[in-house]
C-alpha cells in the first residue's frame, strides 16, 4: 500500500511541476500565448510545447528514480525547469540569424522540430546527471 501511495503522490507532484514549468516558460520565454497558438493550429508551437513536456517529464522520471525522498524530486524538478529555460535562451543566442520565437509564431515547423529536439535531448542529459 505504501508503494501505491508514493506512486500517487509522485504522479500529482509531477503534474503540478510540469504545469508550473509550462506556465513559467510561457510567461518568460514567449511573445505570444502558447495555448492560443495551439487553438489556432500552429504546429510549430505544438511541437515546441511537446518538447518541453517530454523534456521536463524525462527529468522528473530520472529524479523519481534516483531520489530517496519526494522533496528530492521536487528540487530536481525545479532545477530541471531552470536548466531547460537556460538552454532555451542559449538556443536563442546560437540562432542569431533568426528569432526562434518569431519563427515558432510564424508556424515554421522546422524550427518547432529543432526546439522540440533540444528540449528532449537536454531532458535526457539533465536527467542522466541526477545521481
Amino acid at each position: 500500500m505504501e508503494a501505491f501511495i508514493a506512486t500517487v503522490v509522485y504522479f500529482f507532484i509531477s503534474i503540478v511541476i510540469l504545469y508550473i514549468g509550462l506556465v513559467i516558460f510561457e510567461v518568460i520565454t514567449t511573445k505570444y500565448k502558447d495555448y492560443e497558438e495551439l487553438k489556432n493550429g500552429n504546429v510549430a508551437v505544438a511541437l515546441s510545447i511537446a518538447g518541453k513536456v517530454i523534456g521536463i517529464s524525462i527529468i522528473l522520471a530520472f529524479s523519481i528514480y534516483n531520489s530517496t525522498h519526494i522533496y528530492d524530486s521536487i528540487i530536481w524538478g525545479v532545477v530541471g525547469i531552470v536548466l531547460q529555460m537556460i538552454a532555451y535562451y542559449i538556443m536563442e543566442i546560437l540562432t542569431r540569424s533568426f528569432s526562434v520565437e518569431d519563427q515558432l509564431k510564424n508556424n515554421n515547423i522546422a524550427v518547432g522540430i529543432f526546439s522540440m529536439s533540444v528540449s528532449i535531448g537536454l531532458g535526457f542529459v539533465i536527467g542522466a546527471s541526477i545521481t
